[in-house]
């Protein structure tokens, strides 16, 4: 006996997804055919197909990935606000942004600063940052009037016209990072510069030296200050650590520079750079509060843990980093410099990779990763 079938078009609802439009379809179809042997078979086929069909898993693409070094640079200085990645960096003695949804990728590109002709700071612009506090931006980077020797380094601050991070920037001059903040003539070297927002203060950190010398060649140790305001320091500056463990110590020339801060819930870490940055034993180390609720201006309320990221056969070098979540906010990332040889000098590249954290809630970075290695894109990178 033969069976005539009969299918109906049915109009259904996209947005619904392609299950409840199967499930639709076989519903309507047991409504409008025969009862029969044959009608029976051909809904069971549907249905077994279909179920298949809905168990295949949905997220078997292969993994985006991305690989060491992501681009040419030193000192990289990147900054997550809402979905934006802001990325600060010199070029040719100016300050350049780039703002980006992608971390692993610059956006657009502009320059926000060139060195005056003249000045404290016509010359040698180094490691930018870029901060975002009270509705404006401000840029901290050093300068100086001229070198090598590189003796004359100061600290400058950039404040934003308006909140938005492309807009025009005011100089707001110098800062003073001495030990006489009355006498302005007295400022002391300073270079790589950074912020700290603690408990409704705001400190500035930075690498400088003792006193000023006629040779680069000198000691760098790491000062804390807290501020009045973005560009504005209060009171004297306090040594906060100097470079005296074996793991800092035994080059030519001792440093202790490069300070960011990295923050796990209650519990804040100074991250700096030691050794020498032009040698391939330049490295990570780690100065932790001990107790949030006490003075930051204490020494003796950080405690140096060391070294807590080196270089290896592979990567030489590495230093100087800044830290962001990965776009969905899943994710801890460092970014950082390494050197392209193994050669003294200072021609280097900018890597990223993601980092956990230990059961005390101290960061463990683990080991670089080579050059050419395929690593997962950030969690929630879209572009």
């Amino acid at each position: 006996m033969s069976e005539k079938l009969s299918f109906v078009v049915l109009p259904v609802d996209e947005s619904r997804g392609p299950i409840i439009m199967i499930e639709t379809f076989l519903i309507t179809c047991i409504k409008h055919m025969k009862k029969t042997a044959t009608s029976f078979f051909l809904i069971l086929v549907l249905i077994s197909t279909f179920a298949c069909a809905k168990e295949k898993p949905q997220d078997n693409q292969p993994v985006k990935t991305f690989s060491n070094p992501v681009w040419d640079g030193a000192d990289p200085w990147m900054y997550k606000l809402e979905n934006d990645y802001i990325y600060c960096y010199s070029a040719n003695n100016s300050i350049v942004l780039s703002q980006s949804k992608s971390m692993i990728r610059k956006g657009e590109l502009k320059t926000i600063w060139k060195a005056p002709d003249s000045g404290w700071n016509r010359n040698c612009v180094w490691a930018p940052e870029i901060h975002f506090n009270g509705g404006h931006w401000y840029v901290y980077y050093a300068a100086g009037e001229s070198g090598p020797p590189f003796i004359h380094q100061l600290t400058g601050v950039l404040k934003s016209k308006t909140d938005e991070v492309f807009s025009e920037y005011d100089d707001m001059g110098v800062l003073y990072t001495g030990d006489n903040p009355g006498d302005p003539s007295s400022n002391v070297w300073a270079i790589d510069m950074t912020i700290l927002e603690h408990k409704g203060r705001l400190y500035a950190i930075w690498s400088g030296w003792i006193k000023n010398e006629t040779t680069d060649a000198t000691q760098q140790h790491l000062y804390i200050s807290e501020m009045e305001n973005p560009y504005t320091m209060k009171g004297k500056r306090v040594k906060l650590s100097s470079p005296v463990e074996s793991w800092e110590t035994g080059g030519p020339l001792n440093l202790n520079e490069g300070p960011e801060i990295l923050k796990k819930d209650d519990i804040v870490f100074v991250i700096y750079s030691c050794r020498e940055s032009w040698m391939v034993d330049y490295r990570l180390g780690m100065l932790q509060l001990i107790n949030p609720d006490g003075n930051l201006l204490d020494p003796a309320n950080w405690k140096k843990t060391g070294p807590v990221f080196t270089g290896n056969s592979q990567v030489y070098g590495v230093g100087h980093c800044s830290f962001v979540k990965s776009p969905d906010n899943t994710e801890d990332w460092i970014i950082y410099h390494s050197k392209k040889s193994a050669n003294p000098g200072w021609q280097r590249d900018v890597r990223m990779q993601s980092f956990t954290w230990n059961t005390d809630g101290t960061p463990h970075f683990g080991t670089p990763v080579s050059a050419g290695e395929q690593l997962n894109i950030p969690s929630g990178e879209t572009e």
